[in-house]
């Protein structure tokens, strides 16, 4: 039976098991002369001339403490040599702070401890930088002392609202019937997908594991041994380039249904939403907009639209076909398109900071980037606008609603590039511009897309989620024929421009599962190496199936107003995929790798 315990329940058992009475955020006015025993670090002493100020923290709070010499008598000395950062057991009774002292910031604010007793647990050295918010220190440096940084409150609240956002899902998905079901950390490694971290064995020598870039194919397994609802919170990893919303390793919410079809997941992971938002204090409105792939690339530029702000992508290839500007011109002659967006208010631009807007185009892939800048007197200024007519212009002006003191980029290339390009430039003026309110979200879904992409580099088709994707039912004859034009039952679960969940339908006959993995270039022989642990298993009645993972670091640091995901991680990696602190990634010893039969050819 569970037994679900209120504050104060929690906070009994909380201070049952332990040295305290109570906690370092716990007192108030209604505690006013009861004797208590408090255990925590110090976060200051102030001497006032008789008078000892202690304030004592823990990870629930701030509690002031008072050395009084008439009252604590021979132990006042360890006021006198405290220092930050050391760990003491005070007892004492409480009381009212003296008129005018009172510190509303503070929930204790209104009391403080007098003490009776001290005892120190341990001394500190000095710490490399001051433990409370809002420092200005090296993010380095602070990963390096990652146990001191915890103790700051701003990274202890967000391991506190990951653990609830945590707690708050595996809970919905309890109440619904999903059993929690661990999966293998050492793996196979596939042929597709990111690269793998891979690890060697010593019992099987010139073999390799792989750590999981997902528990995919295990958890289709489970489908398949009838578990029906699964879930799982997994460590998951990836040897990829770092970003601020990426880590080598990281943990994804992995849930996997069966006999069930794409609006059973979309509705039933909103339900589950909306319980864990409530959990954190979150009111959101559900339920969610789905928004097509094909729509998100046409007006967002990427399928993670961020849909927080307007300037929209616009197509004027209509307007500036077979125009005096080649570069528009020969785009469109050629099969590409032009595109624009309109950045309001943004005419008043000095050349140079458009031009900086340029140089990021050309990073994003553009060949180079157009303008028009329209001035608050309705002047128009560009290198480009003597090749357009005034009734071009016009047009122009008319679709995209262009007035006084907005400024027109625009793209023209393959359809490809210039979504990309122009939506990256969207989020980039919307940064610069700061056109997106803080404190605000936005959810949605982007479904359908495209079940294969092609691989320029490879030369060959590749799938645009995972290979183990359904295709439409009505595109199944297009998988040998015309790859490029076939659908997939898929949907991404996007916050705030971040792809904060993925998931599919799954192919559950071995039939189609081998048609799709040749439309990847591969072989009947590649196949039956790499997957025929699947094959055989997709032949033995494998029922329908599907599922969805939830990036959790991502979707806390959206949750919690972070700008990386290092910031909700207890021991994160810096860009570079080490860790300062333990210093990992390390060498090993030469007996170790005699062991494994591994040679260094550095």
């Amino acid at each position: 039976m569970t037994v679900n315990l209120n504050d104060a329940q929690k906070q009994e058992f909380l201070n049952k098991y332990s040295f305290h009475t109570h906690t370092c955020g716990q007192l108030r006015e209604s505690d006013i002369d009861s004797t208590v025993t408090l255990c925590g670090w110090v976060a200051k002493r102030r001497d006032h001339g008789g008078l000892i100020f202690v304030d004592l923290r823990d990870c629930y709070g701030v509690t002031q403490c008072v050395f009084d010499p008439d009252i604590i008598k021979d132990k006042f000395v360890l006021g006198e040599q405290m220092r930050p950062e050391w760990v003491i057991k005070v007892n004492g009774f409480v009381r009212h702070r003296p008129e005018d002292t009172a510190n509303d910031n503070l929930a204790t604010g209104q009391i403080e401890v007098v003490l009776e007793d001290c005892e120190i647990l341990n001394k500190s050295k000095t710490p490399p930088f001051a433990i409370e918010d809002g420092i200005d220190t090296d993010e380095n440096t602070r990963m390096k002392w990652r146990y001191l940084d915890i103790r700051r409150p701003e990274v202890t609240d967000a391991l506190k609202l990951r653990d609830k956002v945590c707690f708050a899902l595996r809970n919905a998905l309890h109440n619904r019937d999903f059993t929690e079901v661990e999966t293998p950390i050492l793996a196979k490694s596939p042929p597709e997908g990111a690269r793998d971290y891979i690890v060697p064995s010593r019992v099987n020598q010139g073999c390799f594991y792989a750590l999981p870039q997902s528990p995919q194919l295990f958890k289709q397994l489970l489908m398949d041994g009838g578990m029906k609802r699964y879930y799982q919170i997994a460590r998951c990893f990836r040897d990829e380039d770092l970003r601020a919303d990426r880590q080598p390793e990281f943990t994804q919410v992995d849930i996997e249904m069966s006999f069930v079809n794409q609006d059973d997941i979309t509705d039933l992971m909103e339900d589950i939403l909306q319980e864990a938002f409530g959990a954190i204090g979150l009111d959101y409105s559900f339920p969610l907009d789905k928004v097509q792939y094909s729509e998100a690339m046409d007006k967002y530029g990427c399928d993670r639209p961020d849909r927080r702000f307007g300037m929209l992508l616009q197509d004027v290839s209509d307007i500036f076909e077979g125009c005096g500007f080649k570069v528009f011109a020969s785009a469109i002659e050629n099969g590409g398109v032009v595109k624009a967006i309109n950045a309001k208010g943004c005419g008043a631009w000095p050349r140079a900071q458009i031009d900086k807007l340029g140089e990021y185009a050309v990073e994003c892939g553009a060949k180079g980037m157009a303008w028009i800048q329209v001035k608050e007197d309705g002047t128009v200024n560009s290198p480009i606008v003597k090749f357009f007519s005034d009734e071009q212009i016009a047009t122009l002006k008319e679709r995209l609603n262009v007035e006084n003191g907005d400024l027109v980029v625009f793209g023209a290339d393959k359809y490809s590039v210039v979504c990309e390009v122009l939506g990256a430039i969207r989020l980039r003026i919307a940064q610069i511009c700061e056109l997106i309110p803080k404190g605000t979200h936005d959810l949605c879904w982007v479904v359908n897309f495209p079940m294969f992409k092609y691989d320029e580099d490879a030369e060959r088709y590749t799938a645009e989620h995972h290979p183990f994707t359904r295709v439409l039912d009505e595109d199944l004859d297009k998988i040998e024929s015309d790859p490029a034009a076939c659908g997939s039952y898929s949907y991404d679960l996007v916050m705030d421009g971040f792809e904060v969940g993925g998931g599919t339908l799954r192919i559950h006959t071995p039939e189609l599962q081998r048609r799709v993995l040749h439309a990847i270039s591969l072989d009947d022989e590649t196949i039956d190496e790499q997957f025929g642990f699947l094959m055989n298993a997709l032949s033995f009645g494998a029922p329908p199936h599907g599922g969805i993972a939830l990036g959790l670091d991502r979707l806390v640091m959206l949750l919690g107003g972070f700008d990386s995901i290092r910031d909700v991680i207890a021991f994160p990696k810096t860009s570079s995929a080490s860790d300062p602190m333990s210093e990992a990634p390390s060498e090993v010893s030469k007996r170790q790798l005699k062991e494994l039969s591994i040679k260094l050819d550095l």
